[in-house]
Parts: structure tokens; sequence; C-alpha cells
């Protein structure tokens, strides 16, 4: 499977002609980061079943993201007609009748009369239920190309990010085998470390216990011992290789990783009694601060 993207756009639109007019309409959808699926639609009036239908379908194919859908919807050459509502008018005619206006006040008038709310209703044609039907379908189907498009969008750029992520996995991994390697690490420079710190605190201390202090000093060396988050590393490293390779919804598990190389390199700061080695330990973290970044993007 592919990696993708969080981040997307896409739009597509249709036409459906029919004996009440041509209907025009258009989705578009805009994706971006988020840690679950926070769908936000918007669809015209009269077009609830659709809206029903294409939250499925979008769920069904979008795991992670904030994703904003429109749909935009428009009958043209709409046909309207125009009705006379007789029992409004005769309503008016009679309360004109029953007060009669004052004199300053000119007689109403048909076209004044008319344009009084409710008296003109502007009708227009209803689709049969096929007609209906065979609409939204349509709007559907073009739904599904939208779709389509975006995860076209969202897999190429999730395939740069795939590989901007190997890259800081290589410089992650190569950083750890420097710490591995480094001179402070091997046993000679680390007896000779510790030796020198025991002859200062000897040096102006007779009555401390020499068998204490070499307790303390194994204790301090196991202490500094960076062996196990070299190891846990170097296990996150191949885990989120492996997840990279095999793509698909892949990115709380990456950005998990993220936060587990972060604790593993801090924890070897921290050890690091050796200023080549806190050095590498700095570079690391840099790397993997890096890659949980670009880790956040991954659906």
């Amino acid at each position: 499977m592919s990696v993708f993207s969080m981040t997307g756009f896409a739009r597509a639109q249709g036409s459906l002609a029919t004996n009440l007019g041509s209907w025009r309409y258009a989705w578009e959808i805009k994706s971006v980061n988020a840690k679950g699926l926070d769908l936000r639609l918007r669809a015209p009036p009269d077009f609830e079943a659709v809206e029903i239908k294409a939250r499925e379908k979008i769920a069904a194919r979008l795991a992670r993201g904030a994703v904003f859908v429109n749909l935009a919807a428009k009958r043209e050459d709409e046909g309207q007609t125009a009705r006379l509502n007789h029992k409004a008018l005769a309503g008016l005619l009679a309360a004109l009748a029953e007060t009669p206006p004052p004199a300053h006040i000119g007689p109403a008038t048909l076209d004044g009369l008319l344009a009084v709310r409710g008296v003109i209703e502007i009708a227009e044609p209803e689709l049969t239920e096929a007609q209906r039907a065979e609409l939204e379908a349509q709007i559907l189907a073009t739904l599904d190309e939208t779709l389509d498009a975006l995860l076209a969008s969202r897999k190429t750029e999730g395939a740069a990010l795939a590989a901007v992520l190997s890259q800081r996995l290589e410089r992650i991994g190569a950083l750890s085998a420097q710490a591995d390697a480094a001179p402070a690490r091997q046993p000679e420079a680390i007896r000779v470390r510790l030796a020198q710190q025991l002859a200062r605190l000897l040096e102006n201390a007779e009555t401390l216990d020499p068998a204490r202090l070499h307790q303390e000093a194994v204790l301090l060396a196991v202490k500094a011992d960076i062996r196990e988050e070299l190891d846990r590393l170097k296990a996150h490293i191949e885990s989120a290789r492996k997840l990279i390779a095999a793509g698909g919804p892949i990115g709380r598990r990456l950005d998990f990783l993220a936060q587990e190389l972060s604790r593993e390199t801090n924890t070897l700061c921290a050890k690091s009694n050796d200023a080549a080695l806190t050095a590498i330990g700095l570079e690391l973290k840099v790397e993997v601060e890096q890659f949980r970044e670009q880790a956040q993007n991954i659906e």
C-alpha cells in the first residue's frame, strides 16, 4: 500500500438535463492535518439524502484529517410559474372596503395590491421521484470522482513525505552507529575516566572507604552505559522503516515511534559524560524532531 498525506484538494462538477431545466452541481473537498477524521460537509437544502450517503462514502475512504466538503447544486432555466392567490387578494379588497383610506391617500391600485407578499406566488416545478433519484445518483458518482482526485493528490504528497521520512531514519541510524562507536564508550576509556574521577576524590579524602568508592564507581558506570538506548533506537528505526514500506494509515503509529525515538535520545543525552557523545546526541534530537514533524502529516 501507499503512504498518504493528510493534506489535499480536489474539485469535480457535472450536470443533468431534465424537462424541467438543467441542473449543475460541483463538489469541492479540502483536507488538512488532524488527530482523527473531522468531517465537515455543507449541502444545499433538499439534499439531505445525498449528504447522509456522502458522509458514509467519505468516511469509508479517508482515515484521518480535517476534511471540508462543499456541494453546490443549482437548477438553471427553472421555468418558474406565477400564480395569483385569489383568496389573499379577496381578503385585501375586503379589508380596504371596510376601512377606506384617508382623503390624502390615493386609492389602492392593482399593481400595488399584487406587490403585497403572498398575493402572487412563485411556483417551481418539482422533480419526479425518478428524476430526483437520477440526479442524486449522478451527484454521488461525481463525489467518487472527487474523492479519487483527492486521494491521488494525497498519495503524491505522501510519497514525497515517505522519502523524507526514510532519509531522516537513515540519518538517525547513522548517528546511532556513531554514538555506538564513540571512543568514549570503549571499556578502556571508561576505566580511565572513572580512575581519574576516583583519584580526585581520594586525593584529599583519606577517610573514604576504597571498597565503597569502588561500588559507587561500578554504579556510575552502569548508569552511564547507553547500550539499552542504542538497542531501542535501532529497534524503533527498523519498525518505522517497515511501517513506511507497508503503507496505509500509519500516521498514528509513526507518531508514537517518533515519541519513543525522542525518549531514547533524551536519555542518551542525559547519560552522556563525554562532549563528543553529547554532540552526537544533540544531532539525534534535531533529526528525531524533524522526523516527528513530518510524521504528523501522514494519514
